[in-house]
């Protein structure tokens, strides 16, 4: 694991500065505290840089940037690949030499050998960069899912790139400000969709999608892989028959996540799906599963520490726990800002980084995760309202005729402001009921909220237009497979949430303590035989992940399977009444007084009814204050600089 950087000149003006890559690549020093290099193509025209976490092949045979045989190749890289030493011996077989013991340099000579057709071989998660001295190509890839970050820009007549925007913005090319198209997105979805950021100008590659950056400075950017790409039907299997497979290959992915040379661990919540990973863990080890939870001060109803004390109990587990609290949160706040580098609105952010910091203070540097889960086999249950929601009175009122569709809208006694309009509204408007498992503001109450000259200068943009290729996707996509419902919302959610939203905020919170996150569930073998699974036999038996439930018990203990669902979540709602709500009023009050993005008298309201999505709020404002108007950001600031102390 680590953080990579690099430069390509587009122009005829002066070489790359080799000062200025190892400033940027010093600036995401947490992502690989190891080791650092830089390499600068000999005529100047580009260059990488790298900061490693050393987690495979520890010696300094591993050092990156790392070049192929005759340095007509170079590499930045960072995350896993599992199955890279599969491949070793046919790249041997066909006179490939290698130095190193590492996934790397595999990769290095699978892209000499296929291209971006390497891609095709990879396992695992991973933002890499390749310069190619003979094209005078560059060649980016961000993994199938999305686990990893990978972002650029041009300024000053050069393309930039970074495993983090932080790192692009010490170019001194580059400028800073919002992307208002990409705040009103976040408005909804508590991030930005990709391609783009928060930051005009500055975007991240998506998921599944390889870059090439010509000799000429031409951009082509192309998809590799889509979700539905692995899913086949099997009409014939019976549902014990996906559970034996579903195992089978969940095993063989935590399997190929073990693989590691320093010390590994899990999160565990004390959940189905972090208590299976210590299951599946546990057998294939030969000493205790080192396991890790976190939970709240004086708020016990949000703590899972009974049931995660139970399962590290059954599997003989070495664990660990940590309890923080509001004083913890609001004095994680400015390291919450800088480490994202743009809002990830979801404070379950600051819990993932304090249990991060436990394990790496324990000695424990790769931790595998459970996201994924819940999403492959509907793990929530507002997805299951939805499902009853869209199976039933949906199908009535969109067979209206629209005039009366839009009468009903009109008359409809509900508040503006609540989730049910905005169904009713999408509905009357032919649109798509489901938008993704993580929404904030509906459209009607988003554009009540934003200021009258942000939604002048928006035009008629609705998130619906991030919306409607997904759709049309997925439609392509999913012909002669599974159709259905329950899909179709994993598949959004696989595509915007997942890569956009939790997997950043494992990203960056892991990261910024100088530890691995690895994400079993989301192998894409086994996301593609999720996927195969129809709806009948996924949500036989109702409730929350009934099918996966079938398929873990016995592996787990009962009383885990069978306990109330609880999410991971954070009491952000308490504390808003106390310390924090006064922080947030005060904050969100400066913040209006100096900048058009919000209408005073809507997050007036808000404050005035404790509204939790005031929390969004505050993130954007606090990222607004310290990467808009901040300049020069060089580390994360101290609660003062951000008018947070006292």
């Amino acid at each position: 694991m680590c953080g990579i950087a690099g430069i390509v000149r587009l122009d005829a003006g002066p070489p790359v500065e080799e000062s200025l890559l190892r400033r940027m690549a010093d600036t995401i020093a947490h992502r690989g505290p190891d080791d650092a290099g830089v390499y600068v193509s000999p005529d100047g025209r580009a260059a990488l840089a790298n900061r490693r976490l050393a987690i495979i092949d520890l010696s300094p045979a591993g050092h990156q940037p790392m070049s192929n045989g005759d340095g007509t190749l170079w590499i930045a890289y960072n995350g896993e690949v599992y199955n890279y030493a599969d491949h070793r011996p046919e790249l041997e077989a066909k006179g490939h030499t290698f130095r190193s013991r590492s996934d790397t340099e595999v990769i290095l000579h699978l892209y000499e050998e296929h291209g971006p057709a390497a891609l095709e071989k990879l396992r695992g998660m991973f933002a890499l960069a390749i310069w190619d001295e003979r094209k005078r190509q560059l060649f980016l890839a961000r993994d199938r899912i999305g686990i990893k970050p990978l972002y650029y820009t041009v300024a000053g007549g050069q393309f930039i790139f970074a495993s983090e925007i932080k790192a692009i913005l010490q170019h001194p090319a580059v400028r800073r400000s919002v992307d208002e198209e990409a705040l009103y997105h976040f408005l909804s979805f508590l991030t930005s969709p990709a391609p783009r950021t928060l930051f005009r100008g500055i975007y991240k590659l998506p998921p599944g999608h390889y870059a090439v950056l010509n000799a000429d400075g031409d951009l082509r950017i192309a998809e590799y892989w889509d979700v539905f790409d692995e899913a086949r039907p099997h009409p014939e299997w019976t549902a014990e028959q996906y559970s034996q497979a579903l195992l089978s290959e969940l095993r063989e992915s935590i399997r190929l996540r073990m693989v590691s040379d320093v010390p590994f661990g899990v999160f565990l919540s004390g959940g189905i799906d972090s208590s299976t990973n210590v299951a599946l863990m546990a057998e294939q080890m030969d000493r205790p599963v080192q396991t890790f939870s976190v939970g709240y001060a004086g708020q016990e109803r949000y703590n899972e520490f009974r049931y995660a004390r139970r399962v590290a109990e059954h599997f003989g587990a070495e664990h660990h726990e940590i309890v923080i609290d509001e004083e913890d949160l609001i004095r994680f706040l400015p390291g919450l800002v800088y480490h994202q580098d743009e809002p990830i609105a979801d404070p379950v952010c600051v819990p993932i980084y304090y249990v991060s910091k436990l394990a790496r203070e324990s000695g424990t540097i790769v931790i595998q995760v459970g996201e994924g889960a819940d999403e492959l086999f509907a793990g929530y249950t507002h997805w299951l309202d939805i499902l009853r929601l869209y199976h039933g009175a949906w199908q009535v009122y969109t067979r209206l005729p629209a005039p009366l569709r839009r009468l009903a809208l009109a008359a409809a006694p509900l508040d503006r402001d609540s989730i049910r309009y905005e169904f009713v509204r999408r509905a009357t408007a032919g649109e798509e009921l489901f938008w993704g498992g993580a929404e904030a503001f509906g459209e009607a109450r988003k554009n009540r909220l934003i200021s009258a000259g942000l939604r002048a200068r928006l035009g008629d943009l609705s998130s619906w237009d991030v919306i409607r290729p997904y759709r049309r996707r997925f439609e392509e996509r999913s012909a002669g497979l599974n159709a259905d419902y329950v899909n179709w919302m994993a598949y959004l959610d696989l595509r915007l949430r997942l890569p956009e939203l939790l997997l950043m905020r494992v990203d960056k919170m892991s990261m910024a303590t100088s530890i691995e996150a690895r994400v079993p569930y989301l192998d894409h073998v086994f996301v593609g035989l999720a996927l195969s699974v129809p709806e009948r036999i996924k949500l036989n038996g109702g409730g929350t992940k009934a099918h996966f439930k079938r398929m873990v018990r016995g592996l787990i203990p009962d009383e885990i399977i069978d306990r109330p669902k609880q999410g991971f979540a954070v009491p952000v709602d308490e504390w808003l009444q106390t310390r924090l709500g006064g922080v947030m009023r005060r904050k969100l009050a400066d913040f209006m007084a100096r900048t058009d993005y919000f209408n005073p008298p809507a997050v007036q309201k808000m404050i005035e009814r404790n509204d939790y999505l005031t929390w969004y709020l505050l993130n954007f404002a606090l990222w607004h204050e310290l990467w808009i108007e901040g300049k020069g950001v060089q580390a994360v600031p101290s609660l003062e600089a951000l008018g947070l102390g006292g």
